[in-house]
């Protein structure tokens, strides 16, 4: 169902009705729905991407923060937001935040466990890790046997944000999130 925001629908006796309002937990919850363009199985909050919602009258304005700068999705990810808020019947301003960047402690414990569940090792809490951390042999579990005994292959992965690490124990390749 189509909502108009702030305007007015037929049917009331003067032939307008006044729309229900969007909240932003309806905003949010519409965002949750997006998938991140390079690993689907987490969205856009899940990742932690979206920082911020404010609803006024018929306009949402949406902060992002990309995980990198150079985030090649950056723009399907602003598309994808600005078109989900428009199905809502609201004014879209998606904007990226640059001033402030992205960290893997914003990946939501929901967020962790669907990387692990579709076979992505989650990065460890900036808190716990160094480079030096990354680097080692036994500084993440496997995602698919839950082993220690892991070993670096490639610090760079398919993205910036990701490593090729490969498990001794169930013999699988699996990515890294890199801690950030």
């Amino acid at each position: 169902m189509r909502r108009r925001l702030g305007g007015a629908d037929r049917g009331s006796r003067t032939g307008f009705a006044r729309a229900a309002v969007l909240t932003e937990a309806e905003v949010w919850k519409a965002l949750a729905e997006i998938p991140d363009p390079e690993i689907p199985v987490i969205s856009v909050v899940d990742l932690g991407v979206v920082r911020d919602v404010q609803v006024e009258d018929e306009r949402v304005h949406v902060e992002f923060t990309p995980t990198f700068l150079g985030c090649p999705a950056l723009e399907v990810m602003r598309d994808a937001m600005a078109a989900r808020i428009a199905e809502l019947g609201a004014e879209p301003e998606v904007e990226v935040v640059l001033d402030d960047s992205w960290s893997t402690d914003r990946i939501t414990p929901e967020g962790r466990e669907k990387l692990r569940a579709a076979g992505f090792a989650p990065p460890t809490p900036r808190g716990e890790a160094t480079t030096l951390v990354q680097l080692q042999s036994n500084g993440f579990r496997c995602p698919y046997c839950g082993s220690r005994d892991t070993a670096l292959e490639n610090i760079f992965g398919p993205t910036p944000c990701r490593s090729l690490r490969y498990c001794r124990d169930c013999k699988q390749p699996f990515e890294q999130f890199k801690t950030i």
